[in-house]
């Protein structure tokens, strides 16, 4: 039976060459395509500043780290993303607070954020992190107007939507992680997402001293640049006054950081991925076309975020009656399909905290329904119409019974 997977990386012999490339040049880590990458992906995503790491973990734990998050210090977050959004937040001694969605974009909801921070003053509330959820990119120029009113700063979590924009109050582009808004945003180029690294990461920001703060924890926090040197040159060399520089060997760990590096072949793949970028958001939003049309003649459909404007389509998202008999049909029809996600508070971890599944009622409700049909560049046009038949052929036969 031919299998369709919800979601599938797109390797091709440019991407393959770049990595052989790399693989015979002098450097495998620490050389120069980590700065061509990330040069490059800060001009595709409109960012000043970007970061390479290890994957998109490290990028929320170093983001959280360079914020200052410490013990005490309260994060708002939306419970419909992967763990990793929130744990970030706990790796620093913080705590989260999950602020419910909007159940037609299925982003944090602006208005609950605006009341958690409102009722909520008595904790030390210190910023919120926003998820581009699916591919649906957040108004960070609406929720900065409410982070500044108490001075939160935001780190957006753009795993979902690299090429994706939402349209300011001037009508103007702003794209997922360009941190017009944002403090700080950050990327996952794990294989299902639309750059494809293997593993990786990347932090964005327009903050030069954020910049420089990542750069630092992403490496054990050593720095080798003389400038920034702590310890005179008389304590760190013998006969000093022999010399007039710190020797050549010389580095200093200034602060507790981690080993987050990327590789480079890492970024050669990442940098040929991030080539073909656009035509993969466009073929991403052709599918979702089809699926939009097709499906919204389905009763058994009960929602889905639909056609919206600027939209990256990592996911493709329908809310369905009777989900998992269709998720097992789907997946007996070699259709494998996924949920997304299961809410974070439903976590045995986050209910030891005191949370409860009843405390968000709308993502409560969008998981009973959830599930995301297949979406890849690659996807084809039968293998499409395959998922679609399938799910309305379904429905026709459980109406029947």
């Amino acid at each position: 039976m031919r299998k369709i997977p919800y979601g599938k990386q797109h390797i091709n012999e440019d991407d393959i060459q770049a990595v052989v490339d790399t693989l015979q040049s002098d450097f495998l880590t620490q050389g120069p395509k980590i700065k061509e990458f990330e040069d490059a992906f800060a001009n595709y995503v409109d960012a000043k500043y970007a970061v390479a790491v290890s994957n998109g973990t490290a990028a929320l734990h170093l983001s959280a780290l360079a914020l200052g998050v410490k013990k005490g210090d309260y994060v708002i977050c939306t419970p419909l993303t992967f763990a990793a959004s929130v744990n970030c937040i706990q790796y620093c001694g913080g705590e989260v607070i999950f602020a419910d969605i909007d159940p037609k974009s299925y982003l944090i909801d602006l208005n609950q954020v605006s009341k958690i921070l409102e009722e909520n003053q008595d904790k030390n509330i210190v910023g919120i992190i926003p998820v581009d959820f699916a591919g649906s990119v957040v108004d960070t120029e609406k929720l900065k107007k409410i982070a500044t009113k108490h001075n939160c700063w935001i780190l957006e979590d753009a795993c979902h939507a690299p090429g994706g924009f939402f349209q300011d109050s001037n009508s103007k582009n702003i794209k997922a992680g360009s941190c017009e808004f944002a403090d700080l945003a950050i990327f996952s180029f794990h294989p299902v997402k639309h750059i494809a690294c293997g593993e990786g990461g990347m932090i964005t920001t327009q903050n030069e001293a954020l910049y420089k703060k990542l750069l630092l924890l992403r490496t054990h926090g050593i720095t080798r640049e003389t400038n920034l040197f702590q310890n005179k040159l008389e304590e760190v060399t013998d006969h000093p006054s022999s010399f007039s520089d710190y020797p050549s060997w010389y580095m200093e760990m200034q602060e507790l950081g981690y080993n987050y590096r990327l590789t480079d072949f890492q970024a050669a793949l990442g940098l040929s991925q991030l080539k073909r970028a656009e035509k993969g958001i466009a073929r991403r939003r052709d599918i979702a076309k089809k699926y939009t049309s097709e499906l919204s003649k389905c009763e058994g459909i009960i929602g889905f975020s639909g056609d919206v404007s600027g939209h990256a389509y990592h996911l493709f998202i329908i809310e369905a009656k009777n989900r998992r008999q269709l998720f097992e049909h789907l997946k007996s029809e070699g259709i494998f399909c996924q949920i997304h996600y299961i809410p974070v508070h439903y976590m045995p971890y986050y209910q030891s905290l005191g949370w409860k599944k009843d405390d968000l009622p709308l993502v409560a409700n969008y998981y009973q329904n959830c599930l995301s049909l297949p979406m890849f560049p690659t996807l084809t046009d039968a293998e499409q119409n395959e998922v679609i038949n399938v799910i309305l052929k379904f429905y026709d036969q459980y109406a029947n019974k």
